[in-house]
């Protein structure tokens, strides 16, 4: 268990760990002269159990809330030191805020210096204590009168047995997660290297475990841990950790760093949360500058109201909050905000979308996925989330945002996992299964509506039927939810493929007995010509046929798959395009720019620069290459397919 201490500065909180521990936790030079504490202070004690006890001691002076604020997170019970002299005052009350808005929920009252005061005046505190208390999620923590100064004080030994008590019946953190380490001290020790310090916020880490550090990149490997100031194989959520790193320098690393798994790790400067403003705070308007505490880090930002008035002091709303530096957290992370001259904490709220849009940000899908979002922060519940995301969710993403470990191979009940072949090893696209079918249906039904319409025509291309059955996955993030639908309906026999068309498997578009006989004529002429096929007119003549019924018989067999038609009155055979196709990667590859010119295109091909010209802008127009300027370029993302059994091709 972790222990934070909380209250006003002077009111005894480093005497009494020291008093508790035996350990002063005022390090510095500055802190011993002065009689305050300014850094954190930290001290271990053992337990009955074998457990040890980890105490954070925080400073109590106005000027250093945001190091308390550091301190306090990852804390799992707090402990509110008082003075019986002075009683509540403002950083007392401030430190307290601070707790409830860091969601801290268990809690004891020392109440120190009783030696000094009347029983009168310990009693009136007291009776203070309960009032201010009573509303809070520390309402009926146990008050200890204790005199920390006094050797073999019976306040602090009590509560000392109380502290053990408590540690020992707090059930322990959940370890399945992703490691995230909050960096609150960094130095070196001689023949160790760099040692950072910090509480585990989820997960664990063990000797010989590689972590990223966050705001470098770099890959750390952890070369020993301390969990707990004790020596230790491995350190785990809800414990103090040191970990002795190597290959990374002291002076890369700073307070409010991240030492983490990799797969939890991602920076944002837009954080939807929801946010709970102090009475005491003016009303929050639109664009309200803060200072922003998140893990240990402080930085700085403003707030971009999701409402269209301004949050009533009191009031709980969901913010957007814009940083002006990046920063790494996971939903569910609680933070703190502070007026624009740090004076003074405001506000609190906990992280529902890590990586938050800055348009369309309160629209009501928007409003839908938050709510979605929450249910993920406040119970883990993935479900919400991923109805709410109808192209899916990447598996890489799920985990960022849930700070856990998932498996492809395993996927969430009601879901489909879709392999994405680049990208994070292993990484899928999770779908919700309801939805999954739904896309299927709604393909099928569009190719059924249009072989109505168009029964002579053999089907639609790829790019085709999805803008027509799919107009909201036209981006090229939609492309493995695309090609994972069309894979699957061809799999299963539900759609099938004619060369470049896509039809329903019934579908047959039929030709008489003339054309047949005219078509078995036409085609080995076309082919026979490879790269400079005949023209209609060429092939009415060779053939006697009219000029006119050839041309629409091979427009017909263009829409089967069976020819290509570059243009007007020129159709070539699929296996010679399939030959140009190769030839114009072949070039783009051999040039130093990816590019392919009409001359060079000439050359190979030994055929005149129209010609030439007219086969690369068709490429262009069905979307297999693109015009820049003189020249065209083979698109990244698009592959030129060979049709074995029609011995048709398309993209």
């Amino acid at each position: 268990m972790i222990i934070g201490t909380a209250g006003h500065i002077d009111h005894g909180k480093t005497t009494l760990v020291g008093a508790l521990t035996g350990v002063e936790t005022d390090r510095l030079k500055e802190e011993k002269a002065r009689g305050i504490s300014i850094e954190l202070g930290y001290a271990y004690a053992p337990l009955p159990n074998g457990d040890v006890l980890g105490i954070i001691d925080v400073p109590g002076h106005e000027k250093f809330v945001h190091t308390m604020a550091a301190g306090a997170v990852g804390i799992d019970h707090a402990l509110l030191v008082i003075a019986a002299d002075d009683g509540i005052m403002p950083q007392t009350l401030e430190h307290l805020e601070i707790l409830q808005l860091l969601g801290v929920k268990q809690g004891t009252v020392a109440l120190t210096k009783v030696d000094r005061v009347p029983r009168e005046r310990i009693d009136e505190v007291r009776e203070e204590i309960a009032a201010i208390l009573s509303v809070t999620a520390l309402a009926d923590s146990p008050i200890f009168e204790t005199a920390a100064a006094q050797p073999s004080d019976p306040g602090v030994w009590a509560l000392r047995q109380h502290l053990d008590l408590q540690a020992q019946q707090m059930p322990a953190r959940a370890r399945d997660g992703l490691f995230r380490l909050a960096v609150d001290r960094v130095f070196t020790l001689p023949g160790q290297g760099t040692v950072v310090t910090g509480t585990v916020f989820g997960g664990q880490v063990k000797v010989g475990d590689t972590l990223i550090h966050s705001a470098s990149g770099q890959s750390v490997r952890v070369r020993s841990i301390h969990a707990q100031n004790q020596a230790s194989e491995s350190g785990v959520a809800g414990q103090r950790c040191a970990l002795n790193l190597a290959g990374i320098a002291k002076d890369e690393i700073e307070r409010g760093d991240w030492m983490a798994d990799a797969r939890v790790l991602q920076a944002t400067q837009r954080i939807d949360l929801h946010l709970h403003l102090l009475t005491e705070a003016p009303p929050m308007q639109q664009w309200t500058p803060v200072h922003v505490h998140l893990g240990t880090r402080r930085t700085t930002g403003h707030i971009a109201l999701l409402q269209d008035s301004a949050i009533d002091p009191g009031t709980e709303a969901r913010v957007q909050l814009v940083l002006d530096t990046p920063v790494f957290t996971v939903p569910g992370d609680r933070l703190i905000l502070r007026n624009a001259q740090a004076s003074r904490t405001i506000a609190g709220g906990m992280v529902l979308d890590p990586y938050a849009p800055a348009r369309k940000r309160r629209s009501a899908e928007r409003m839908a996925y938050l709510d979605a979002m929450e249910q993920l922060a406040t119970h883990g519940d993935f479900a919400a989330l991923i109805v709410q995301a109808p192209h899916g969710v990447a598996l890489s993403q799920l985990m960022r945002l849930s700070g856990h470990a998932l498996d492809a191979a395993a996927p969430l009940p009601g879901t489909v996992a879709l392999p994405i072949g680049s990208g994070v090893a292993g990484d899928a696209l999770v779908l919700n299964e309801q939805r999954w079918l739904a896309l299927q249906q709604q393909m099928l039904q569009t190719l059924s509506r249009f072989h109505e319409k168009s029964p002579d025509e053999p089907g639609v291309n790829a790019a085709r039927l999805r803008r027509m059955a799919l107009p909201g996955l036209q981006q090229a993030a939609h492309d493995v939810l695309y090609q994972a639908l069309i894979d699957t309906l061809l799999t299963q026999k539900r759609l099938a493929s004619s060369g470049a068309w896509l039809h329903l498997p019934e579908h047959r578009v039929q030709l008489s007995e003339a054309e047949q006989a005219l078509a078995q004529k036409l085609l080995p002429a076309i082919d026979a010509g490879r790269f400079d096929p005949p023209w209609v007119r060429d092939l009415a003549r060779d053939h006697g046929a009219g000029e006119e019924v050839v041309r629409q018989l091979l427009k017909k067999l263009s829409r089967q798959g069976l020819l290509f038609q570059v243009v007007k009155d020129l159709f070539y055979a699929p296996a010679r395009m399939d030959e140009l196709a190769a030839l114009i990667a072949e070039l783009a590859q051999a040039s130093n720019n990816g590019e392919v010119e009409a001359r060079a295109f000439r050359d190979a091909t030994d055929l005149g620069r129209k010609r030439a010209i007219q086969i690369l802008e068709f490429f262009d127009r069905i979307g297999y290459t693109r015009r820049v300027r003189d020249a065209h370029m083979l698109r990244p993302d698009v592959k030129w397919q060979i049709s074995q059994a029609s011995n048709t091709s398309g993209l």
